[in-house]
């Protein structure tokens, strides 16, 4: 079942790298009693997602952040090593929490994965962002296949 607008988010753990090495990150500890930002992008260093979709919410992180929103977070099924150095090409600093979901768990449990089995890829999440007071979704925008506007940092800062 997908997630829609008023579920809590499912429970679940991301790894991110930090200066100690790769570390879990559980759900609770990202949306609990925070409003976070979770954007989710088919693969780090893809086209889009490298040309236009995290370089958009680093570059809008002040603004985005001047809304209330205490965390970025750009989540892919990548391994965390590849998030990590994906974070480092793009200057995210502390701009963006790069989010490894490695094996697909959490865009599966939010019925949000993507089978781009026919490009090589595997499960990967679909391109989305979500908007979450608390851990429950308050806002969800999710592309059609192909497309990038509504996940947009420009569309998730309007409607913030």
């Amino acid at each position: 079942m997908t997630i829609k607008v008023g579920d809590k988010l499912p429970a679940g753990t991301f790894k991110t790298m930090t200066k100690d090495g790769p570390q879990n990150l559980t759900t609770d500890q990202l949306f609990a009693g925070k409003t976070v930002v979770l954007f989710s992008v088919p693969g780090a260093f893809t086209p889009t997602c490298d040309a236009k979709h995290l370089p958009g919410f680093v570059e809008k992180a002040g603004a985005i952040k001047a809304k209330g929103v205490d965390t970025i977070a750009c989540m892919a099924v990548n391994d965390v090593f590849v998030m990590n150095a994906w974070g480092k090409h793009s200057n995210v600093g502390d701009g963006v929490l790069m989010l490894a979901d490695g094996n697909a768990e959490y865009a599966k449990a939010l019925g949000l994965e993507l089978n781009a089995s026919g490009f090589g890829m595997g499960i990967r999440g679909q391109r989305f962002a979500i908007i979450a007071k608390d851990g429950t979704v308050t806002g969800l925008f999710v592309e059609g296949p192909g497309e990038f506007k509504v996940s947009s940092a420009d569309y998730v800062l309007s409607q913030l």
